[in-house]
């Protein structure tokens, strides 16, 4: 098949990466904005510190079930 010539394990392990990578920074960006918000507007925007605390939650939780089965 033409596609397991086009995306061997390489390629998925850098997609992998890249996800993993991206949503770090993306919770990273949604609590500095949050922090900003708090400290210099003295505004709780609570759908960034929402979802900055479900990817860290999912994160976690990924990382001890894996952790536990593997």
């Amino acid at each position: 098949m033409i596609l397991n010539k086009l995306f061997d394990e390489r390629f998925l392990t850098h997609r992998q990466r890249s996800t993993s990578l991206a949503g770090i920074i993306g919770t990273l960006v949604a609590l500095g904005l949050f922090e900003f918000r708090l400290l210099v507007k003295h505004v709780w925007n609570w759908d960034l510190l929402a979802v900055a605390l479900t990817f860290v939650v999912i994160k976690m939780s990924l990382m001890a079930y894996y952790y536990l089965t593997d």
